[in-house]
């Protein structure tokens, strides 16, 4: 069934789904493209490296589950099935047809980004809403959908309080606020990250430490939205995070009042 690295070796068998294909591989887990022979559905397999698993590792990896087994929303992504089958620990999610990250390298339409946008912080404000912190918001956790629908992913650094968090600067460079960097992230840390990945959706390019305004890409995003929306991504993307959105919810408040103004400018002729 296994191959001496620990992956799972394609057409090989793990209870009732046929393993096709290692989509990525973490720190802690390998996701498989697999087929559940039962139900006759693609599914996403996420099998953790270790095996067995230390106590510790098992604990963390049940915590997740059991965090994201209570945040339904259309926008997070589901848990279908989790099991315990031939010793390990198994995760089953619905399919998807790719990441963000690998749609990034195409080019975008301005209302498919907008679309994306407001669904991205739609899932995000509910998290907050629900007291967890996502704290790993990036576009190879924004998993994409046939239905045109996006799916959060990758709750595994999630916290579930704000008073209590004790984090150690967890998270992926690049794609972190610089108070999550130093251990001290708060719902105003994804607030940042989702700020970044809006940018990268609206002018191509990511903007790098130290983000000091104006921002890499700034002209461009000058160019193609209104001054609200420049505003609205300055907000979200200031170094201080007093200074951004208290939490998703307010930033997806203040986006939803902007869309209409982002589609007048665009029908105005601005290219």
């Amino acid at each position: 069934m296994g191959s001496p690295n620990g992956r799972l070796r394609a057409r090989s068998r793990l209870g009732k789904y046929r393993i096709e294909a290692l989509l990525g591989e973490g720190g802690f887990a390998c996701v498989y493209r697999a087929f559940d022979t039962i139900e006759g559905l693609p599914v996403a397999l996420r099998v953790p490296s270790e095996h067995p698993l230390s106590q510790r590792a098992e604990e963390d990896f049940l915590k997740e589950i059991r965090l994201v087994a209570k945040l339904e929303h259309p926008h997070i992504l589901p848990v279908r099935n989790a099991d315990r089958i031939d010793g390990r620990l198994v995760v089953a999610t619905p399919l998807a047809k790719e990441t963000l990250a690998d749609r990034l390298s195409r080019r975008l339409a301005w209302t498919t980004s907008l679309a994306w946008g407001e669904q991205l912080l739609d899932a995000l404000a509910f998290a907050h809403e629900s007291r967890v912190l996502h704290l790993d918001v990036k576009p190879e956790n924004v998993l994409l959908f046939d239905d045109g629908r996006i799916r959060l992913g990758d709750f595994g650094l999630a916290r579930i309080t704000y008073r209590t968090i004790a984090a150690s600067g967890s998270g992926t460079l690049g794609h972190m606020a610089p108070e999550q960097a130093m251990g001290r992230p708060s719902p105003r840390s994804d607030v940042f990250s989702a700020g970044l990945i809006l940018w990268r959706m609206f002018t191509g390019v990511y903007p790098s430490w130290p983000f000091e305004w104006p921002l890499k890409g700034h002209a461009k995003l000058e160019r193609r939205y209104p001054p609200e929306m420049v505003r609205l991504l300055r907000k979200a993307l200031h170094v201080k995070q007093r200074q951004r959105y208290a939490d998703a919810g307010e930033m997806a408040a203040r986006y939803r009042a902007v869309i209409p103004k982002v589609k007048a400018w665009r029908a105005g002729g601005v290219r």
